[in-house]
């Protein structure tokens, strides 16, 4: 299984050169992204929990730049690109160039979003986010793909296109689906070549073994290979199990704090991998 970090950071932390390199440095296999655009200041959250951090973080594709730059062999990932607030044909081309320039490094992780003012002052209506991401991924895997792209969907309609550089990886970067609500596995299914889980919401590591495998089967059904898992903000202390239970990828969350402290926490996990 492999082990790589999610980075909650913005300002306050690394840079992303410095942590990518600190991350590679310590035989982490990934490094990935989050995405908030902004945060209404009314935003609230069902836990509970303040929202205000979530408002400083780099633009992805900026942040993951700057780490291919002055790395070598990391993955290099979004978790989770919110493609329900961007433009599919500008997203497309930052997904190619992005990955041109890593040498194929790239893996595209997207989602709807939670934050339904946020989607709101996109333009997007929460209640049709879910077709709307899966309209523009497919559109987005045409403009990868075809040479003269064209798309007519409920919510991406465009005429033959034009779009160039086109990625390294074949067909395109892998799509992670994420998402832990009932419909997660039938996104999969139907736009993904991944699942991108998260840890918190999940009752147990029985429940996502359970989910794994019952997706497993419906992809062999499809005639599909086996679906890979990445699991978001994974407990370290719990790999073996998650691992048992059919993760191929756990990513460990980094939140922002001083460098002493980041690459403590670094040396740490490594050390635990080690072990």
């Amino acid at each position: 299984m492999d082990i790589g970090i999610v980075a909650f950071s913005g300002s306050d932390g690394l840079t992303p050169q410095a942590l990518g390199r600190a991350v590679e440095e310590r035989g982490f296999e990934s490094l990935f992204y989050t995405e908030h655009t902004h945060i209404p200041a009314a935003s609230t959250r069902g836990d509970g929990r303040p929202t205000r951090a979530y408002a400083d973080t780099y633009d992805p594709f900026v942040a993951l730049a700057a780490v291919a730059a002055v790395t070598t062999t990391l993955a290099l990932g979004t978790g989770v690109c919110l493609v329900t607030q961007r433009d599919p044909i500008v997203t497309a081309k930052e997904v190619a160039s992005l990955d041109r320039l890593s040498g194929g490094r790239f893996l595209f992780g997207v989602g709807a979003g939670w934050n339904r003012l946020e989607l709101a002052n996109h333009g997007t209506d929460p209640r049709t986010r879910m077709a709307l991401l899966a309209d523009r991924v497919r559109a987005m895997r045409e403009i990868w793909t075809a040479d003269e792209a064209e798309y007519h969907g409920t919510y991406v309609d465009f005429d033959p296109i034009w779009s160039w550089p086109k990625p390294v990886a074949r067909p395109h970067p892998p799509v992670l689906v994420g998402g832990n609500g009932p419909g997660a596995e039938d996104r999969v299914l139907a736009f993904g070549d991944g699942w991108l889980p998260q840890c918190g919401p999940l009752a147990s590591v029985e429940e996502l073994a359970g989910r794994i495998a019952g997706l497993r089967a419906r992809a062999a059904d499809a005639g599909r290979g086996p679906v890979p898992v990445t699991l978001f903000a994974a407990l370290p202390d719990l790999r073996d199990q998650f691992e048992a239970a059919g993760v191929d990828r756990c990513l460990f969350p980094l939140s922002d704090q001083d460098e002493a402290k980041t690459l403590e926490q670094l040396d740490a996990w490594a050390a635990l991998i080690r072990r």
